[in-house]
């Protein structure tokens, strides 16, 4: 799911969220970015506070990832290949020593069993109507905060979240 923010949503057509923000200055990685833990799924933005128009644009994205991901079959097939290389980058020495910790320290938990990234099995052949079935029932409004910080105009950036994420609702 943090992978699909990046490809395709109701603002942003495949290939265009990184390509806009790239634009304006901002990499992805250090300035756009997103990373998945054990119970939470987080997605940054370090943009520029000067331009009104970059902002509105990242609150349209950050949206987009609560509410409006299209999650899209041969978007979903296309990413799996980097899910499962990012599953396999963090294999060595740290990971087997975190396997033989992980059911010690979460003993009789599902954290002890299975990593936030998943099994390469299940990256491989998930179907994208699963992904989405996730998506709709985890990704609510309820479940969110939004952490603004910065040199900006409060009033202006409270508009602007309140247009961006007013009309989010719960799908499920």
């Amino acid at each position: 799911i943090e992978h699909m923010a990046f490809n395709g949503s109701a603002h942003f057509k495949p290939g265009e969220l990184v390509s806009y923000f790239e634009s304006t200055g901002a990499r992805l990685g250090p300035h756009v970015n997103a990373y998945t833990s054990f119970d939470e799924t987080v997605y940054m933005l370090d943009l520029p506070t000067d331009t009104a128009d970059v902002l509105s644009r990242g609150f349209d994205a950050l949206a987009d990832f609560a509410g409006g991901m299209t999650i899209d079959a041969g978007q979903v097939d296309k990413e799996r290949g980097v899910v499962v290389e990012e599953w396999r980058g963090r294999l060595g020495a740290s990971s087997r020593i975190r396997d033989q910790q992980l059911p010690v320290l979460f003993n009789r938990s599902r954290y002890a069993e299975r990593l936030p990234i998943g099994k390469p099995e299940v990256i491989r052949t998930a179907p994208a109507a699963r992904l989405r079935a996730f998506y709709d029932t985890w990704y609510r409004p309820d479940r969110m905060a939004l952490v603004v910080v910065g040199d900006i105009d409060q009033a202006a950036t409270v508009a602007s979240i309140t247009r961006a994420f007013g009309p989010l609702a719960a799908r499920t």
